[in-house]
C-alpha cells in the first residue's frame, strides 16, 4: 500500500530513546534548580510586580482588586499586607493570572517574596516538561524533545519570567499547552485518516460477496470519534485569554491551523483512494464547523468564566454601572452582562489608547533580535549597602534584566528564515507548526507600532522560536557535520547562560562583570 503524500508523526527511533525518563529527569531538574534556587531575591516588588501581586492579593482576600496607599510599596515589602484600601481598582487585564499569583500567595503568605513568585517557577518547570514532550511528538525524535526542553530551561527570558510574578510566563504557559492538545489531535486524526485509507484498499481487494460487511465498517469510521483533545485546546486558549488578550491572536491562529491539518488529511485521503478531493469537501466541511464550536465557543464560555468573582463580588470595579446608567450600553443584556460588556470596552479604550513613553519600551520589530530588553531591577546604592553579599564586592551590582539568551534568539532569527525556506521546498507540516506561535504571537503586535510595548511579550511565543530551531536541527543532522553542529550550538547556547545568569536573576556581582555582558548599547 503507498504511503500517504505528506509527513506525520513517527515514533521516535533514535538512540536517546533509552535514556529519556532520566534525560527528561535532568532537564526538568535543571529547570527547578534554576528557577526556584533564591526565588525571594530580591525581597523587593520588581517592575511590574507592584501591580499584580497585590492584585493578587486583593482578588484573594476580597474577590476583587483593590486600591492601595501611594508609595505603599516599601511597608508591603516588609510584610505590611493588609493595608489595602476598601474600594476597587481599575486593572485592565482579565484574572486569570492574578489567580495563579494568589495561589502561591496562599501556600507561602503575601509577606514573603519567594511566594510572590511560587506560581510563575512552578508554571516555568512544567512548561520545560510540556515543551519536551511536544517537541517529541512534532520532530519524532526524543533526541530533539530533550534538546527543546534544555534550550527552554535555559533561556534568559524564560528564567527572568519564571522568578517574577508577571503574566505574560501563564500565558505561554496555556498557549503552549494549547498547541500540544491541538497536536495530539491532529495525530489521532491522521490514524483515523490511515485507517480510511486502509480500509479503502482492502475494499477494492476483498471479492465482491465479502464486501458488505467492510462497507458497513467503511461507513462507520467515515466520521471520527468526538475530538476530546481539540476541545481542551479550546478550555486552554480561553484561560489563555483570561491572562491576557493577545491569546485572542492563538485562539484564531490555532483554529486556522487544526483545519488546515485536517485539509491535509482529507487531501491525503483522495490522493490515496484515487477519488477527487470534492468527494471529501463535505467532510472537511463538517470538521471545520466542529473545530469552530470546539474551540471559539467553548474559549468564549471559559473566558466568561474566568470572572467568576467579578460577578459574585458587589464591590467589583463597574459591577453596578448598568444599574446607574439604566439607557445606556447593550439595553438588551440582563444588567449584569451589560455591565460586564462596558468594563471591556474600558479596558479595550486603555489598551488601544497605550502610548504613554517608559525608557525601557521596544517595538516589536526588534524582538526577534532582543535590542531593547526591559530592566526589571537594578540595585541602588541604599538597597546594596544593607546587602551582606556585596561586603566581599568592590563594586557590588544587581540587576534583573529580561534577556533572551542572546545567542539563542539570534540563531531563532536565522533558524526561522531555514525553516519558511524547508518548510516551503519540502511542503513540510512540521515547518508550518513551528513556526505558527511566531505568526500569531509576534505578527499582531506589528500592527500597533505606536502603542507602548516591551520585549519581554516575545515569552508567549518563545516555544515556537526554539521549534524552529530544533527543526532546523533536524533538517541538518543528517549531513556529515550536522550532528557536531547541533552538539555544538547546544553547549555555546548553554555556557552564555551560564554567563549571564547573574543579570537574569539579581545575583551580585563586580559591576565590570555586569559591563561585560552589556554587548550592545540599547541593552544598558
Amino acid at each position: 500500500m503507498a504511503e500517504l503524500p505528506i509527513p506525520r508523526h513517527q515514533p521516535a527511533r533514535d538512540s536517546a530513546r533509552l535514556l529519556t525518563p532520566l534525560g527528561t529527569a535532568l532537564v526538568v531538574g535543571l529547570a527547578a534548580l534554576i528557577r526556584f534556587w533564591a526565588l525571594g531575591r530580591p525581597g523587593l516588588l520588581v517592575f511590574d510586580e507592584t501591580y499584580y501581586v497585590k492584585d493578587a492579593f486583593t482578588l484573594w482576600q476580597l474577590g476583587f482588586e483593590a486600591q492601595w496607599p501611594a508609595d505603599i510599596n516599601a511597608a508591603f515589602e516588609a510584610g505590611d499586607v493588609f493595608s489595602f484600601l476598601p474600594d476597587a481598582a481599575f486593572v485592565v487585564h482579565p484574572p486569570v493570572g492574578k489567580w495563579l499569583i494568589a495561589l502561591g500567595l496562599m501556600v507561602g503568605g503575601a509577606e514573603n517574596a519567594w511566594a510572590w513568585r511560587l506560581s510563575s517557577a512552578v508554571v516555568g518547570v512544567l512548561a520545560v516538561w510540556m515543551m519536551i514532550r511536544i517537541a517529541r511528538r512534532l520532530f519524532g525524535s526524543d533526541l530533539i524533545g530533550l534538546i527543546a526542553g534544555l534550550l527552554l530551561a535555559v533561556d534568559g527570558l524564560a528564567i527572568v519570567q519564571s522568578r517574577i510574578a508577571l503574566l505574560d510566563q501563564f500565558l505561554m504557559f496555556f498557549v503552549l499547552a494549547a498547541f500540544g492538545a491541538l497536536l495530539q489531535d491532529r495525530t489521532q486524526f491522521f490514524a483515523h485518516i490511515e485507517n480510511l485509507a486502509s480500509l479503502s484498499a482492502g475494499f477494492r481487494e476483498t471479492p465482491t460477496l465479502n464486501r458488505t460487511e467492510l462497507s458497513r465498517q467503511h461507513r462507520k469510521t467515515l466520521k471520527p470519534n468526538f475530538r476530546w483533545w481539540r476541545l481542551l485546546a479550546g478550555v486552554l486558549l480561553g484561560l489563555a485569554c483570561g491572562v491576557k488578550w493577545s491569546g485572542a491572536y492563538f485562539l484564531a491562529g490555532f483554529g486556522l491551523l487544526t483545519v488546515w491539518w485536517d485539509l491535509t488529511g482529507y487531501r491525503a485521503l483522495a490522493w490515496h483512494t484515487g477519488k477527487p478531493f470534492r468527494v471529501f469537501i463535505g467532510s472537511w466541511l463538517r470538521q471545520t464547523l466542529a473545530a469552530f464550536l470546539s474551540l471559539v465557543p467553548v474559549a468564549a464560555l471559559t473566558y466568561l468564566a474566568t470572572w467568576f468573582s467579578w460577578f459574585r463580588t458587589p464591590g467589583s470595579w463597574g459591577r453596578n454601572w448598568a444599574e446607574h446608567n439604566p439607557g445606556a450600553g447593550i439595553t438588551w443584556l440582563p444588567p449584569l452582562l451589560r455591565s460586564w460588556v462596558h468594563y471591556h470596552s474600558q479596558v479595550w479604550t486603555f489598551h488601544t489608547g497605550l502610548d504613554s513613553p517608559h525608557p525601557y519600551e521596544s517595538q516589536a520589530a526588534s524582538w526577534l533580535l532582543q535590542i531593547r530588553p526591559t530592566a526589571f531591577f537594578w540595585g541602588d546604592d541604599a538597597y546594596l549597602a544593607n546587602y551582606p553579599r556585596c561586603e566581599r564586592l568592590h563594586h557590588c551590582s544587581m540587576a534583573i534584566n529580561s534577556l533572551g539568551n542572546p545567542i539563542l534568539w539570534w540563531l531563532g532569527f536565522a533558524a526561522i528564515l531555514a525553516t519558511i525556506w524547508f518548510g516551503w521546498v519540502y511542503r513540510d507540516w512540521r515547518g508550518l507548526a513551528s513556526l505558527s506561535g511566531i505568526a500569531f504571537g509576534w505578527l499582531p503586535w506589528l500592527l500597533y507600532p505606536d502603542r507602548t510595548t516591551f520585549t519581554f511579550y516575545s515569552i508567549a511565543f518563545l516555544p515556537w522560536i526554539i521549534f524552529t530551531i530544533c527543526y532546523a536541527f533536524t533538517m541538518i543532522r543528517n549531513w556529515r557535520w550536522g550532528r557536531d553542529l547541533t552538539l555544538a550550538l547546544v553547549i555555546v547556547i548553554v555556557a552564555v547562560s551560564i554567563w549571564f545568569y547573574p543579570i537574569w536573576t539579581a545575583l551580585p556581582i563586580e559591576r565590570s562583570y555586569w559591563e561585560s555582558l552589556m554587548w550592545l548599547r540599547t541593552w544598558v
